[in-house]
């Protein structure tokens, strides 16, 4: 019998304390309970962690579900001593108060590890070209970084601050109500309380955003934070959009930010979410683009250009998915179904030309 045991560093047992508060969230399984147990059980920085991102959640449901498997009387003194104590707490808030009064900063003395260094987070995260990776965030949210990209992020106990510097990413944003989520790319903001987006900056005024899921306001970079905050707060479907600080976009909608002009909101279709964000699965589809935009798209995730040397190629129509990086199955299913042949230079250069 092996004694060896495996140990885990902070930020992945953090990584496993926000899955199972998600599960939680949805609910849980009598299986998932009992296995919940086993793995707070079997160390005590387990717990402590879980209560600590459970105090993250905005969702009355999930301490509830805490107090629920982990009863106080059935903790053991000598071990849990001071988990059961920040379970109290915990529990207490929830029995006091609303749900919006969880990150009250009266109240985070209280609790396991939350205080201001705790809720303070400042990373960056950047990947090389052709490569993507993913990270999760001390609140439980998870960015998905694409080709080329950085982010710099800026935690405070009131905001979650983020800048977009280049590139694409995703952002899985955790429910807190009480701290705003902001990634600013140029000169425009993107902030949401807890949803699903994508931004892609092609420069400092050129942008795109896709909302999956919730609702994100654009608004100018310089608008106050305190602003932005009371305008999500108190916006619902009877809201004038009009009267907003910015541009609202909901789940399912798409807004580009392009340069001297002003792209209204517009819904977009499942197979168009599909096709945008098929970065996030590492594919690329494209569905009757031009050839010229199509080989645009390629280049973010390779060091090599492309240069078409007949003026007639440039409009050809390209469908079919690719795997994002693989420069050389491109090439090969331009020459067999466009009879388009290349040739490569020492400096990446990439030379098509239509077949004699």
């Amino acid at each position: 019998m092996s004694n060896v045991s495996q140990f885990h560093t902070r930020e992945q047992i953090q990584e496993q304390a926000c899955l199972w508060i998600s599960r939680m969230d949805r609910g849980l399984s009598q299986t998932e309970k009992r296995e919940l147990v086993i793995w707070c059980n079997q160390n005590t920085t387990h717990h402590s962690t879980l209560l600590e991102m459970a105090s993250y959640w905005d969702d009355i449901s999930v301490l509830n579900e805490l107090s629920g498997l982990f009863p106080l009387e059935k903790i053991k003194k000598s071990t849990h001593r001071f988990a059961a104590i920040a379970l109290a707490a915990s529990v207490a808030i929830v029995s006091l108060f609303s749900t919006n009064a969880l990150l009250d900063r009266s109240f985070l003395p209280f609790l396991p590890s939350l205080n201001e260094q705790a809720l303070t987070q400042t990373q960056t995260f950047k990947t090389p070209i052709g490569e993507q990776n993913s990270f999760t965030m001390s609140d439980g949210t998870h960015i998905q970084l694409n080709t080329n990209s950085i982010v710099e992020v800026a935690y405070t106990a009131s905001f979650r601050q983020l800048t977009l510097v280049q590139g694409e990413a995703r952002f899985d944003v955790a429910k807190d109500k009480s701290r705003p989520f902001t990634v600013t790319s140029g000169d425009k903001s993107f902030t949401a309380l807890g949803t699903i987006f994508n931004v892609q900056k092609s420069d400092n005024h050129e942008m795109e955003l896709m909302v999956t899921e919730g609702r994100v306001l654009i608004t100018k970079a310089s608008e106050a934070l305190a602003v932005i905050k009371h305008t999500l707060l108190t916006t619902n479907e009877n809201t004038k959009r009009s009267e907003l600080p910015g541009i609202l976009v909901t789940s399912g909608e798409k807004a580009v930010i392009a340069r001297h002009t002003e792209t209204p909101v517009k819904k977009v279709s499942l197979d168009q979410v599909q096709r945008d964000l098929a970065w996030q699965q590492g594919m690329l589809i494209f569905d009757g683009e031009p050839l010229s935009k199509a080989l645009i798209e390629v280049s973010r995730y390779t060091s090599s250009r492309f240069k078409i040397l007949d003026p007639k190629m440039a409009n050809m129509k390209v469908s079919g998915y690719f795997k994002a990086n693989d420069v050389d199955g491109l090439l090969s299913s331009l020459n067999s179904n466009f009879n388009i042949n290349y040739t490569k230079s020492a400096d990446s250069t990439i030379f098509l030309a239509l077949a004699e």
